[in-house]
């Protein structure tokens, strides 16, 4: 596993409490549910880090025939 990076992060106190309940029903830690979710968008916009390594830092394009 890559090595993490901690930092702060700042939450409107609803927004958190929503991301602890959506991280219960999940059986996820808070941290955990936000790292799973800024990977699913990363992975949606085209810019998950796992996917430009498989493609050889050529995009997302996982059969590497950009």
């Amino acid at each position: 596993m890559a090595e993490r990076k901690p930092f702060l992060l700042r939450l409107d106190r609803e927004v958190h409490a929503a991301l602890e309940r959506w991280a219960a029903d999940e059986l996820r830690s808070v941290n955990g549910q936000i790292e799973y979710l800024l990977r699913r968008a990363l992975t949606a916009a085209g810019r998950a880090p796992a996917a430009r390594r498989r493609a050889g830092g050529r995009g997302n394009d996982p059969e590497g025939s950009s």
